[in-house]
């Protein structure tokens, strides 16, 4: 490709007042305004004084900016070019924005959860975000840490990675059918541990996904950082099975030592697996079971035991030192536990364990978007930062499956670049606001779908 004039032919003049750069945002506001988002907030966001006046107006317009792609307060600024002001109402500076969000105390932030935890089943009720939930969905729990720099960060600590930053807790939900969400999410001090909180987060989320129309199975996945009883506790009270990865416990090598040869069953990975331990592709292992009780220890009760089952994988371990065509003469094996209560099938429960990788492209998306960096020095601003962007990776996602099938499982980023980030030119015709887009968009039916679905007749929430 080649520019068509010399570049002494070139001109940019920055002066139509009848430009936006994101079309796409227009559909998706209106879909989180039909999903009720300004009365959630109105309803229950009461900050005190002038800094938290029009709630209603201000976390709708924080959440298109980041819909829009912001990744901090400077950038909401991209609401307010060309014809915006002539396509949306409400829109306030980013320096108002920046008030008000320094105007959040814990207990705001909680009040911002409340609106999140109602936002995302109305999601569910106007769009098909969680098709399948009726059957089964899984819950994912997770933490990342997201870096941060300078010194004015309150509660930021280097974390388990070494890096100085702060904590994300964040629960989502998926089904076969349908891309995570986010159903819960909670920013921690930079140095606390996975399972702190965990538990408290857990329940919240499995309210919300019930709500969201998860009458089916839902299966409770997370690493073995949050093997603690009162993860699983909650799972059970909620009516929810666990799927947890079980660390390196002496009762966890002994009931692995115990199980009998003959009991393992080899599989092959439709795709191969990088082993970091062991820094090589491996594409076949072994699985087994074995009825396992955890909390035994004199720290729990007898009545805080919890039974299940241990599912095993085991991978050989290469040796780098032996020979070419000679066997060992006794193979060794590393093995990976899971402890789970689910009624599936062994493979089928150890293949969809593995699965739960699936939240790390969440963290991604995120990463790449509103947490690129925790735009406030203040944590309670940044706490309800993570909140705002957890609803509108939710309003994007639910904007996807409105689109086309393949926007219903992209990243947030591919659904910016081809639905949202869309020029277009404003015009009058017949009383009505028209948006004129480029002939021949790649993603026009996607497009032209997104648009007659959030902009038609408001459906029963």
């Amino acid at each position: 490709m080649q520019v068509l004039h010399a570049p002494a032919a070139l001109s940019a003049v920055f002066d139509d007042p009848n430009l936006v750069s994101c079309a796409g945002l227009a559909p998706v506001v209106a879909l989180g305004a039909r999903a009720g988002l300004a009365e959630l907030a109105a309803s229950h966001v009461r900050l005190p004084g002038e800094q938290g006046a029009n709630s209603p107006l201000k976390v709708p317009a924080l959440v298109a900016g980041m819909v829009a792609g912001a990744d901090s307060i400077d950038d909401m600024d991209l609401l307010r070019h060309g014809g915006m002001g002539r396509l949306f109402s409400g829109v306030r500076a980013p320096s108002t924005l920046g008030i008000f969000l320094r105007a959040f105390t814990f207990g705001h932030v909680r009040q911002l959860d409340a609106v999140a935890s109602r936002f995302l089943p109305r999601l569910a009720g106007q769009t098909p975000i969680l098709a399948g939930a009726e059957q089964i969905t899984w819950l994912d729990l997770d933490d990342s840490l997201i870096q941060t720099y300078g010194y004015a960060k309150q509660a930021a600590a280097r974390g388990y990675t070494g890096v100085k930053g702060l904590n994300a807790l964040v629960a989502t939900a998926s089904t076969p059918l349908a891309a995570p969400v986010i159903a819960a999410a909670r920013l921690r001090r930079g140095n606390a541990r996975s399972s702190r909180g965990a538990a408290a987060l857990a329940a919240e989320a499995l309210q919300v996904i019930r709500r969201c129309g998860a009458s089916g199975l839902v299966v409770l996945r997370a690493d073995a950082a949050f093997y603690t009883l009162g993860v699983i506790s909650t799972a059970r009270k909620a009516g929810a099975r666990f799927s947890v990865t079980a660390p390196h416990y002496t009762t966890v090598t002994r009931a692995i030592a115990a199980i009998a040869e003959d009991a393992w069953i080899p599989i092959r990975y439709p795709q191969a697996i990088f082993d970091q331990a062991e820094q090589r592709w491996i594409s076949d292992a072994e699985v087994a079971e074995i009825p396992f009780t955890a909390f035994r220890t004199h720290r729990h009760r007898p009545e805080d035991q919890v039974s299940g089952r241990l599912i095993v994988r085991r991978v050989r371990r290469l040796n780098p030192s032996q020979p070419a065509g000679q066997d060992e003469l006794f193979p060794g094996y590393r093995h990976h536990a899971l402890f789970t209560d689910s009624p599936l099938p062994m493979l089928q429960a150890e293949a969809q364990h593995r699965q739960h990788a699936v939240i790390e492209q969440v963290f991604a998306d995120l990463k790449a978007g509103p947490l690129a960096h925790l735009p406030s020095g203040r944590f309670a601003a940044n706490s309800a930062w993570l909140v705002l962007a957890a609803m509108a990776f939710n309003l994007t996602r639910a904007a996807g499956a409105l689109a086309s099938l393949p926007h219903a499982k992209a990243t947030t980023g591919a659904i910016r670049r081809q639905l949202i980030s869309v020029p277009a030119r404003l015009a009058h015709s017949a009383r009505r606001l028209v948006l004129h887009l480029p002939s021949h968009w790649p993603w026009q039916p996607a497009w032209q779908q997104l648009f007659t679905n959030a902009c038609g007749p408001p459906q029963h929430l």
